[in-house]
């Protein structure tokens, strides 16, 4: 029995013909194709989630104020 699961995704027109040429292309699915686009994608995510953890707790900024004092030191 496969573990795979289905899901139904609805593609633009034209990113559905791409997606079709390139698996063909490639010779993968465009379910590979689309697996393979997720995988890149999700530790990207899981990285910016701990990079907002790990600064959760930096005061914030007012940006007026930021700009202002960028300013003064002849920054902007």
């Amino acid at each position: 029995m496969s573990t795979l699961k289905r899901a139904t995704v609805y593609f633009e027109p034209e990113i559905h013909r791409a997606l079709r040429l390139k698996a063909s292309a490639s010779h993968k699915s465009i379910s590979e194709l689309v697996n393979d686009a997720v995988k890149l994608t999700l530790p990207e995510d899981a990285e910016d989630l701990e990079a907002f953890e790990e600064r959760k707790r930096e005061p914030n900024l007012d940006f007026e104020q930021f700009a202002k004092a960028l300013k003064r030191q002849g920054e902007l």
